[in-house]
């Protein structure tokens, strides 16, 4: 006979769960490791940073933007000519601006107004990506994660500068199977195939910039593809990021102070005036870098090859800069950085100071990509933790009169 035993109705008390131990760390989380990365790193008191296995600089000065696009997206340079065209011809198609993305760049670009192409990115970059039919990275594998990496990638720069001709009441540029990322990218923008010198010096800055260690866009592009969303979603977030003045804005500031100054003999003046007034001169000082930003000493010689009568002005003001911020700040480890140069290098290559944080962002969209894909590789959700400092709770709810 089998004897059953009775159902209690007693609830069975919930077992305690055990919280998880917080750690204090430093605001902006400065100074945190949280992940580990194959993709490259940032050595601020060595002035040196490096995509992979490879110092950027020497990418930048050596290689051309596609070979380091290819090593941030497969993990290794090509290995010979053959093997560059190949990569290099998985970009083109992916290049051509949608057909049904065209009646919808006058409205995006004018509904944006002030705030520019990277804005209309962020509208238009998550149509593209539903028109393709990109699914969650979560329900991606990794042949669709990278297929997906390169289309955003390629396709990014021609959004971009189509919503800058429209904006300015010009016809979209076609992209040139013929032309390298950085020489089509000019094109695009202006209409007009670039001089080699002008490409090069445009694709020597595009390739510096492509990654640069876990700042605020690439952490937040991590935490979204953390979530398992599609890649484009995590590069809108990404964007959103760039968008603030306190992270991708500064290059088209820092020509302002060479447009104030004006010309060299009034360079020292107006430069102890600001530092004394405790005014911050922009393209100088940066969070990571304890000495010279590698990316500036290299653009400088790009400035300087351009040549012309800004460059030179540019080379006396950051001298004057230095000498003051030396003199004034002693201790303070302020050195020149990026967007100083960045800005010189843009305008000697015509592109307009509005297009200065778009051109950079077309760069970037390649490191985050990468940092995207390293990501999903990773199950585990970004989940930190708060601590509360609100009214003690919980408190009787008001009683509505």
């Amino acid at each position: 006979m089998t004897v059953q035993t009775p159902t209690s109705t007693t609830p069975t008390p919930a077992t305690p769960t055990r919280e998880l131990s917080t750690v204090d760390v430093p605001r902006g989380l400065a100074g945190v490791v949280v992940t580990e990365t194959r993709v490259g790193d940032v050595r601020g008191r060595e002035g040196f940073y490096h995509y992979r296995q490879y110092s950027a600089i020497d990418l930048a000065e050596q290689r051309g933007f596609e070979d380091a696009w290819r090593l941030l997206l497969d993990g290794s340079l090509p290995v010979d000519a053959a093997e560059r065209a190949a990569f290099t011809a998985e970009t083109l198609a992916p290049r051509r601006l949608p057909d049904e993305l065209r009646p919808l760049l006058a409205p995006v670009a004018h509904g944006v107004g002030a705030n520019g192409p990277l804005a209309g990115l962020r509208a238009l970059l998550p149509i593209a990506a539903g028109l393709r039919g990109t699914r969650p990275l979560y329900d991606t594998d990794p042949d669709g994660r990278r297929a997906d990496a390169l289309y955003v990638s390629a396709l990014a720069p021609t959004l971009i500068t189509a919503l800058h001709r429209v904006g300015q009441g010009l016809e979209p540029v076609e992209p040139r199977e013929d032309l390298g990322f950085a020489a089509n990218y000019l094109y695009m923008l202006t209409g007009q195939e670039p001089t080699p010198e002008h490409a090069r010096a445009i694709e020597q800055y595009l390739t510096s910039t492509i990654d640069h260690g876990f700042n605020a866009s690439t952490f937040t592009s991590r935490v979204i593809a953390s979530t398992g969303a599609d890649l484009a979603a995590c590069v809108v977030g990404a964007l959103g990021a760039l968008s603030g003045p306190l992270h991708g804005g500064a290059p088209s500031r820092a020509l302002d102070t060479l447009d104030a100054i004006g010309t060299p003999e009034r360079a020292e003046a107006w430069v102890r005036e600001r530092v004394l007034s405790g005014e911050r001169i922009m393209g100088f000082g940066h969070p990571v870098y304890r000495t010279e930003d590698p990316r500036s000493r290299m653009l400088r010689s790009v400035a300087e090859r351009l040549g012309g009568g800004f460059s030179e002005l540019a080379v006396q003001v950051e001298r004057h800069v230095l000498d003051a911020l030396t003199e004034l700040k002693p201790g303070r480890e302020l050195f020149t950085n990026v967007e100083y140069y960045a800005g010189v290098v843009m305008d000697q290559c015509g592109v307009p100071r509005e297009m200065f944080t778009p051109t950079f962002g077309a760069a970037r969209i390649v490191g985050w990509c990468a940092n995207i894909l390293e990501q999903a590789e990773d199950s585990k959700i970004i989940r930190p933790a708060a601590r509360y400092v609100g009214p003690t709770p919980p408190q009787p709810l008001p009683t509505l009169a």
